[in-house]
């Protein structure tokens, strides 16, 4: 029997639960607690492989401190115009942010006030990828 996959909506709301919890620096055992689940079913609900109930959003919802809609913004974009349903529709960017060492980095590059700093941290990060495609190439 083929491996069922998951819906891009599940996938999406998952993803910014991830994303928020992270954030906020909760960790899935404690969102588990709060929600009176196991943290092996935070992460299903994260993945998207399981579907977040009506009742269990609005309840992530307050805990994590966001409205509804927040899990749902981008997804009209995101969808419009596919013919069908793909796991691997999430922009690469919503990607590298849901991934712990994107997120770690992003928070980081945010406490950086000095602008200088930001362009050659930046400028730095650019220049590895580059080294990276020559290698590759």
């Amino acid at each position: 029997m083929p491996k069922k996959q998951a819906n891009p909506v599940d996938i999406q709301v998952g993803n910014r639960v991830r994303i928020r919890r992270m954030l906020i620096g909760m960790s899935q055992e404690r969102l588990g607690e709060l929600l009176s689940l196991t943290f092996q079913q935070v992460q299903k609900y994260e993945k998207g492989v399981n579907r977040i109930g009506a009742g269990r959003l609005f309840d992530v919802s307050r805990i994590l401190g966001v409205p509804i809609n927040y899990f749902y913004e981008g997804v009209g974009a995101q969808l419009a115009g596919q013919e069908g349903f793909a796991e691997d529709s999430a922009p690469p960017v919503m990607e590298f942010v849901s991934s712990g060492e994107g997120l770690q980095l992003s928070l980081a590059f945010m406490k950086i006030k000095d602008s200088k700093v930001r362009k050659r941290v930046l400028d730095l990060v650019k220049s590895l990828a580059e080294e990276q495609a020559e290698k590759d190439a």
